[in-house]
């Protein structure tokens, strides 16, 4: 629709309302940080302050059992599946003012921006925010999202505590939310905006990205060990040091990846040395290690070269190894018909934009509620690549590009 706009003053302000709950002063930052962890206190007066917003839009609201919020703006036929947009309003520790909070704003704005004209749409649009999609306070990540999905149970989602014992289900019932409402509907397509988190945009000099998926992801914790020795009386060419293998291990790793196709990814980001001395060569090392890919089949080929490079050196240098396997988020397609539905409505709607395919190397909330609907994702670019830190920024007139390419993609899907 010609003219159709959303407010990006407003956008931005609404933005740093938000982020003012839980702001951290920043050196060298253009706006802070912010550090709001889910369901804390401050948590929980983002989450009244969104609400507020929506309902003076004339949004009805709903909490589901494990306190995600769905804020329903009407339309002209109630009985069908809504259109449903959003993110997540928690932060991690050091987090910025745009991750998830961004795509809870910018749909919000939609509905503003669509009350404004006065245009009815014949499905209803709801606007959610995920409970725990960080996993910083509780994990797993993605909590709220996962249960609406069917990855956890209510039962284990409840029951998981944070570092000082308080579970889930007391952080809700703290907050006030009813923890006995089951009841679910059924999403017709899901869109969320986001921030890329990385610096694939900014690098192309482009400001929208169309996601087609979520590289699959597998964590493993790689135990390596020898025999710690005295650093004096110990040779170096007699010595079975667990750090200097897992050094190699670690190097040759990364230059595996780095020598895999675009979408590879290998990183280790825990290093552990139990029982560690400054006059001790290192008898046990335990090491993370995180692989992504495009696919299963590539993912599963990547792990397949990295157990295989880890246990060649282990033999090369007298070392046992063990790799354990300890989560994985399979690879996440995400539906076309969403995705060109996006694509319709940048054409439509922003025909001198420029816009690239791009797959998401992070997990969103989007990659489980694709399992249970179609879905697709649009990013803006990441100043410097930056996010889960608190110099995250995005100007303000790209937040705007992504939040219009939302509200006219809401717009045709509430109307088909």
């Amino acid at each position: 629709m010609q003219g159709l706009n959303i407010n990006a003053d407003r956008l931005w302000q609404s933005l740093m309302a938000i982020g003012d709950i839980g702001h951290v002063d920043v050196p060298g930052s253009k706006v802070g940080g912010c550090h709001r962890l889910a369901l804390s206190e401050k948590d929980l007066r983002g989450r009244q302050l969104f609400i507020d917003w929506c309902q003076a839009e004339g949004c009805s609201l709903r909490i589901d059992a494990i306190g995600n919020l769905f804020l329903r703006r009407p339309g002209r036929n109630n009985d069908l599946a809504p259109i449903v947009t959003g993110s997540h309003l928690d932060t991690q520790p050091t987090g910025g003012k745009f991750d998830g909070i961004y795509g809870c704003l910018a749909g919000l704005e939609a509905i503003r921006a669509l009350n404004e004209r006065g245009i009815e749409t014949e499905r209803p649009i709801e606007v959610v925010v995920w409970t725990n999609e960080e996993g910083a306070r509780f994990k797993p990540a993605m909590l709220g999202s996962g249960v609406f999905a069917g990855v956890f149970t209510l039962e284990e989602a409840l029951a998981k505590e944070d570092a000082d014992g308080v579970s889930v289900a007391q952080a809700l019932q703290q907050a006030g939310y009813d923890t006995d409402s089951r009841t679910q509907t059924a999403i017709h397509r899901y869109f969320e905006l986001h921030i890329e988190q990385g610096p694939v945009l900014e690098a192309n000099n482009i400001d929208l990205g169309i996601v087609s998926g979520v590289l699959g992801m597998r964590w493993y914790r790689v135990n390596v060990s020898g025999q710690s020795c005295h650093a004096g009386p110990s040779p170096m060419e007699m010595r079975n040091d667990a750090l200097v293998g897992s050094a190699k291990m670690i190097s040759e790793l990364t230059e595996m990846a780095a020598a895999g196709g675009p979408s590879t990814r290998c990183t280790i980001g825990e290093l552990e040395i139990p029982s560690a001395s400054c006059n001790v060569s290192p008898g046990e090392v335990i090491f993370s290690l995180d692989l992504r890919e495009a696919s299963q089949e590539a993912l599963q080929a990547l792990e397949d070269k990295a157990r295989a490079l880890i246990e060649a050196l282990a033999a090369a240098r007298n070392l046992s190894v063990s790799i354990e396997q300890f989560w994985e988020l399979p690879a996440s397609p995400f539906d076309s018909g969403a995705i060109e539905q996006i694509r319709t409505a940048a054409s439509e709607s922003m025909p001198t934009e420029q816009s690239m395919t791009l797959v998401s190397g992070a997990g969103h909330d989007a990659v489980y509620i694709s399992r249970v609907a179609p879905t697709a994702m649009i990013f803006v670019p990441s100043e410097n690549g930056l996010s889960h830190n608190e110099k995250e920024y995005t100007p303000p007139e790209q937040l705007a590009k992504g939040a219009n390419l939302l509200l006219h993609t809401l717009l045709q899907a509430a109307n088909s």
